[in-house]
Parts: C-alpha cells; structure tokens; sequence
C-alpha cells in the first residue's frame, strides 16, 4: 500500500486530535464518507460521441471510470425513454477520495470565475454538502481542445456528522472556502 494522501494524513493526526475532547470518543468524530460527482447530460447523453466524451472528461476528473446513470421512466414531455441515458454518476471512496477532495478544495474551486466562496448553507439537513460546478474547465487536467461538450455536475460530500454545524465545521477544517455569513 502506497503513501497516505496529504489530506487524510491531516485528518488523522489534526482534525480527529482537535475534536476528540468536543466528541468525547475518537470514534464519534465525524469523518468524510465518500464524494460523489454526479453529472446530468441531458439530451446530449443520447449521443455516443458526447457520451463518451463526457465518459472521459469525467474520469480524468475523478480518477476511476463513471456509470452511465439510465432514465427510469419514459416522460413524452422530454422526450424521454426508460432506458435511456440521462448522464454520468462516481462515487468516491478512500484515498481516491482524499486526493481528489484535495484537488478540488485547493486547485479546482479557487479557479471559479468570479469567486467568493461557497455558501455557508448548502447542507441538505443531514451532514452532507453538494455544491454545483457549471463546467468541468476548474480542473485543470481538462483542457480546451479534448472536449465536445461543457457539462456541469454536483459535487457531494458525504460526511458521518450528524448536524450541519458538525459537518460544515469538519469541511472548514479541512479546507473548504465558505463565504462568511451575514448576520
């Protein structure tokens, strides 16, 4: 087994050390889970050539190799099939996790246009944070020229926290640029 990624090596010997009087047990520290990378195609994932695109502009992000996420019901509005593909879903486990969560915090997401940090609230109730990137370009293993069609995708954190307060203090811990709030 390989090297430890530099931000699981912080949250073993940092965070949990920080957190293990406020939790009592270092057990109980809330921990990141997984990431998941979700990425909606839309019509275009109909076509092979976008599709596939998108298939490899995703795994270069991600490191490992989506799956095409099918329609479960035909809805004529959209002019949509059951079967079809709609788009591309990663999940993120371990240290491809940790590496990839240290790109985005630290490479990705400071390369937003216009950027002033990510909102305080965008917690689902539950620990977890999704945030929505409108194009893949903030990363920079993609370039210009290899890709077909910009696409957006969410980007969720999964954490064990039971609050939002505990997992949005975990995130800032470990890096994440929250916008201050107002107030």
């Amino acid at each position: 087994m390989g090297e430890k990624p530099r931000l699981r090596k912080y949250y073993e010997e940092v965070i949990v050390k920080d957190l293990r009087e406020k939790y009592g047990n270092p057990m109980a520290v809330p921990k990141l889970g997984k990431v998941v990378i979700n990425a909606g195609l839309g019509s275009d994932a109909s076509n092979r050539d976008i599709l596939e695109s998108a298939i490899e502009g995703l795994k270069i992000i991600a490191g490992q190799r989506p799956i095409v996420t099918r329609a479960k019901k035909s809805v004529s509005g959209f002019h949509l099939r059951a079967g079809n593909p709609v788009g591309l879903k990663v999940t993120l486990r371990g240290n491809r996790m940790y590496e990839f969560f240290d790109r985005l915090i630290n490479v990705a997401i400071p390369r937003i246009r216009d950027f002033r940090g990510l909102d305080p609230d965008s917690f689902d109730g539950r620990g977890n944070y999704t945030i929505g990137v409108s194009e893949q370009f903030i990363f920079p293993e993609i370039e210009y020229d290899q890709i077909k069609e910009v696409f957006g995708m969410d980007i969720t954190m999964v954490t064990t926290a039971e609050t939002d307060e505990d997992a949005r203090d975990l995130l800032a811990r470990f890096g994440m640029p929250f916008r201050k709030k107002r107030g």
